[in-house]
């Protein structure tokens, strides 16, 4: 996912106070977060279904986030099973005045698709 010009965020945020520790920068737990929400939001688009993290692998915090950050967060499917799905997910920081951005954290995140009832549903293959 490197090349950002032609790819549309799936979240784009402005880290705020409340979101970073006493040195001015994002908590690693938020920032996971919000990989988790965009990488969710695509597979619950493409299962149709609820979609649950059930795994986050080979998580990477490249550079800090500081509050005041603009955080934009990418996310691609790498696999897709008979319920799960994995998605690779990339968090890019730019300061709020400037252009350059700037990898913050990367990292592979499982989901799983289930019904009302919880139960793993079957996810149709990618295009």
């Amino acid at each position: 996912m490197s090349e950002l010009a032609n790819k549309v965020p799936a979240i784009r945020t402005i880290v705020m106070p409340a979101d970073g520790n006493p040195y001015g920068v994002a908590f690693g737990g938020w920032l996971m977060a919000q990989m988790a929400q965009a990488g969710g939001a695509l597979a619950a688009q493409h299962s149709k279904h609820q979609s649950v993290v059930v795994g986050a692998n080979d998580v990477r915090f490249g550079h800090p986030v500081e509050i005041g950050d603009e955080l934009s967060v990418y996310a691609e499917f790498s696999k897709i099973g008979r319920s799960s799905m994995t998605v690779q997910v990339e968090a890019f920081r730019r300061d709020r005045h400037g252009d350059e951005m700037t990898r913050a954290a990367s990292g592979v995140y499982t989901f799983v698709a289930v019904n009302s009832d919880g139960k793993p549903v079957q996810v149709p293959a990618l295009d």
